[in-house]
């Protein structure tokens, strides 16, 4: 977990995430189709391959109902890392990166546009 946490503390201390507040929501839903095969939101949204992602920004990791998480992700989740927008700035960027050992296969968004409007649109479901 010191590795993740540490990933984490310097991706975060090196500004390299953008800033979300401008992000457009009707962008991040388009971008978002890249992530429906595994993710869910909104009504009736459920866990697939990844976890229904409802009230994720500003969540604590780790604590979808019924969602079996990689280990990586539990052990970071022990150690405080809340899903903000400067931290899913990051993961979505490169989420092997920020939490090596997660299962998720997805290499990253590239454009921090797509980052900021996803992380917009996902913020409208609580």
């Amino acid at each position: 977990m010191r590795k993740s946490l540490g990933l984490i503390t310097v991706a975060l201390s090196l500004g390299a995430v953008p800033g979300f507040a401008d992000g457009d929501p009707e962008e991040g839903e388009a971008v978002f189709r890249k992530c429906k095969s595994c993710h869910q939101v909104g009504e009736g949204a459920a866990n697939r391959v990844g976890p229904a992602l409802n009230g994720i920004v500003g969540a604590l990791a780790g604590q979808s109902p019924d969602y079996r998480y990689s280990d990586a992700l539990l052990e970071a989740a022990e150690g405080g890392l809340t899903w903000d927008e400067e931290t899913l700035g990051s993961y979505l960027a490169n989420p092997k990166e920020l939490i090596p050992g997660t299962k998720m296969s997805f290499a990253g968004l590239r454009k921090e546009d797509d980052i900021e409007n996803v992380i917009a649109y996902l913020a409208t479901f609580d």
